[in-house]
């Protein structure tokens, strides 16, 4: 089969295009025929081999992939062939042809939701609904001060918010970028480009919520936003933690901690694919029961050939992607 391979950790450049062997399903695997997938960050980290998981190589990157099932192995039952599936694989292999993925990180998709928009939604869209509704304990009427605003995980998460009935704050480093933001829901529009950012941003957000502060910061940042926002909570705050797209990794005076009641979580999004995978099954069922009403949908995406992949992936490393980039297979569309 075709597929984009990695031989040696390195730059973009080491992600070739390449033929590999087709995966064999084992006993509860789900053969899939991919249709779709998107580029995402994490990708540039594995294939960089600057992930917390190093994969074995030769590596095939590419997270949640959609497309049809083409065979089951002899103990599934959940799944036949025609179905069709969005397949969240770890640690990748979603830039291929085929993947062979365990029956239980596979989830029918909606007849209405073309293949696109399923890859599109994937991963930045379960990593919301954790960060915000699992580990932030999300109850309806808050508000949520969504850091990264205008990336994958922050315009998913804003859309969310409001369609779970909540106050969305997001905040924007590019001001150019701030209408995509508002396009998604936004209620307000931090600036995170401001000076004394660890002033300015705890005063913007009690100026939008009346000195009460945010119930909640997602952070897929790190760096100095962290310690910014983690100023703007209310009394018993959360802050769940996703990443440090923006660099260095913050720590935190747990004096704090005790004084405001907040809480502090991470969350690592695989592990509970792994650990928890009723989880993430109830997750997926209600994203796409809110994607039916018309609650939710993919932030605005581009599409590209699979051949693509180096300059889909350089878009989003050098901040260039306006939204999401899916990287799609030479086939019929199927939807």
């Amino acid at each position: 089969m075709r597929a984009v391979v990695v031989h040696e950790f390195g730059g973009l450049q080491n992600a070739v295009l390449d033929e590999a062997p087709d995966p064999v399903p084992g006993p509860r695997d789900v053969l899939v025929e991919v249709h779709a997938t998107a580029a995402n960050y994490v990708d540039i980290l594995l294939i960089g081999g600057k992930h917390q998981s190093r994969p074995p190589l030769p590596y095939i990157p590419g997270k949640g992939p959609a497309g049809v099932v083409r065979a089951v192995g002899a103990a599934v039952t959940e799944f036949s062939p025609s179905d069709r599936v969005l397949a969240m694989c770890e640690p990748g292999g979603g830039y291929a042809e085929l993947i062979a993925v365990p029956e239980t990180q596979v989830y029918r998709i909606p007849d209405s939701m073309p293949f696109a928009d399923a890859a599109s939604m994937a991963l930045i869209y379960d990593t919301a609904w954790f960060s915000l509704c699992e580990r932030g304990r999300y109850a309806a009427g808050e508000t949520v001060l969504v850091l990264g605003g205008t990336g994958g995980v922050g315009l998913a998460a804003i859309r969310l918010v409001k369609a779970l009935g909540g106050t969305a704050l997001a905040g924007v480093s590019d001001p150019a970028k701030a209408d995509m933001a508002r396009e998604a829901g936004a209620d307000a529009i931090i600036e995170l480009d401001r000076d004394d950012l660890r002033d300015s941003l705890r005063d913007q957000v009690h100026a939008v919520t009346g000195g009460a502060g945010a119930d909640i910061v997602i952070d897929p940042l790190g760096d100095r936003y962290f310690e910014a926002a983690i100023r703007a909570l209310a009394w018993c705050g959360r802050m769940v933690v996703v990443g440090f797209a923006a660099g260095a990794i913050p720590t935190v005076k747990t004096n704090y901690l005790l004084v405001r009641n907040i809480d502090v979580c991470g969350l690592q999004i695989g592990d509970y694919r792994k650990r928890a995978p009723e989880r993430t099954a109830a997750c997926f069922e209600q994203l796409f029961a809110l994607y039916e009403a018309g609650k939710i949908g993919p932030p605005p995406t581009a599409t590209m050939p699979l051949d693509a992949v180096r300059e889909a992936l350089g878009a989003i490393r050098d901040r260039r992607a306006r939204g999401r980039i899916v990287l799609l297979q030479d086939r019929p569309s199927g939807g």
